[in-house]
Formats: C-alpha cells, sequence, structure tokens
C-alpha cells in the first residue's frame, strides 16, 4: 500500500488543500524498490488518465532520476487548489492508490509560480 511522508515538516498537504488560490502545480516526489519500478509506473499511469478527466487539470509529467535511481518526480498543473482537492478526493482516484506497491512512499506538495524580475515570470 502507498505511504504517504510530508515534503515540508512544517506544512501538511492537508493544510495547503484548505486554501484556495490558483493555478498551481502539483510536485510529487515517489520513491521506490528497483523491482517495483514498473509497477510504479503502471500505478501512476492509471492515476494519471483518471486525474487528467477532472475539470481544473492542466497537465502532468513524470520523470525518473538517472543513473538507476528509483527516484522519480511527477509534476501537474492545476487551475486551482478547488479543482485539485475535488479531483484528489474523488472516490475512483482514493480507490486507484491501492494499485501501488508497498515499497512506494509519495511525497505531494503544493507549488504557486514565484515571480523573479529578470528571471522568470509571474502567474
Amino acid at each position: 500500500m502507498l505511504k504517504f511522508a510530508e515534503l515540508d515538516g512544517r506544512v501538511s498537504l492537508s493544510q495547503q488543500m484548505a486554501t484556495e488560490e490558483g493555478p498551481v502545480v502539483l510536485a510529487n516526489v515517489f520513491t521506490v524498490d528497483p523491482e517495483e519500478v514498473d509497477a510504479l509506473v503502471n500505478a501512476w499511469t492509471v492515476d494519471a488518465n483518471i486525474l487528467k478527466a477532472k475539470p481544473g487539470f492542466i497537465s502532468t509529467q513524470l520523470h525518473r532520476g538517472i543513473g538507476g535511481s528509483t527516484t522519480f518526480l511527477n509534476y501537474a498543473v492545476w487551475e486551482s487548489v478547488a479543482a485539485f482537492r475535488e479531483a484528489f478526493s474523488d472516490p475512483e482516484f482514493q480507490t486507484s492508490l491501492g494499485r501501488y506497491p508497498d515499497s512506494v512512499v509519495a511525497s505531494p506538495h503544493l507549488f504557486r509560480k514565484v515571480e523573479v524580475p529578470g528571471i522568470s515570470a509571474g502567474r
């Protein structure tokens, strides 16, 4: 069964999901045992297909660490925290979390873009 670990020890995903802002990016770091990599990718694919059909979903991408790493990073762009919260709470999505291998630890966290003058644009 998938286990969760907070990415930020000061602000939980639950606290973030209680806010109202957008757009937001979900960043989710997964770790998995080497023999369960394919099962992780398969479970993530099922989840991505469920979530991409939800209102407010914009895009997602899965990345794998290089050099034999079994750490993955997913990011997904959502129109708002409310849209993400609704999709995350959906019973179909919650049930799909049971597909992940036992060794998987997920660390999801919500972010917003930061404007840095001369380097990156804001929203």
